[in-house]
């Protein structure tokens, strides 16, 4: 491991990452902590603000411009801050379960599941865990979809038998 890559990279590169490392970090906190008390709602803003950050800062990391200087990733970040409004409303609303939902999704495909492709050969995360071998990104990258298809596709199923389908 080497921080060259990260010391090297743009300073909107470097605040995209460090925003995002702490909605990585911050997230089960906020998700999943078993009482829905003042610490849930701090570490929840805390949270909130470090997904607008990297959304935000997103559209200007302009390395992969494909339709000019941006690509299908900015698309990413648009969606990012309306499912961040859209939960925060639902929780405005006391409407729990959209809240819940609706964060709990960004954080499972939008923070976790659009991190394990920084591990992209090129990319500066890969530059920084994988200097030596850059296609060790694409075994995170295997095991990390795998295991997010995997929850997803369990939840799925904890779903249907919460209706009465199993």
């Amino acid at each position: 491991m080497t921080l060259a890559a990260f010391t090297q990279a743009s300073l909107v590169i470097q605040l995209h990452t460090i925003a995002a490392l702490v909605a990585l970090i911050t997230g089960p906190v906020a998700l999943y902590r078993a009482r829905r008390d003042r610490w849930h709602k701090r570490v929840g803003y805390v949270w909130v603000g470090m997904m607008v950050i990297t959304a935000a800062s997103g559209f200007f990391i302009w390395t992969i411009g494909l339709i000019g200087p941006f690509s299908p990733i900015h698309l990413l970040s648009a969606l990012t801050l309306w499912t961040l409004w859209v939960g925060t409303r639902a929780a405005i609303r006391r409407d729990i379960a959209a809240h819940q939902t609706a964060f709990r999704s960004l954080y499972w495909y939008g923070v976790i599941l659009a991190g394990l492709f920084t591990f992209l050969p090129g990319r500066t995360l890969n530059g920084v865990f994988f200097a030596a071998d850059p296609s060790f990104g694409w075994v995170v990258i295997a095991v990390g979809v795998t295991v997010v298809l995997g929850r997803a596709l369990r939840e799925r199923g904890m779903r249907g038998k919460r209706r009465g389908r199993g």
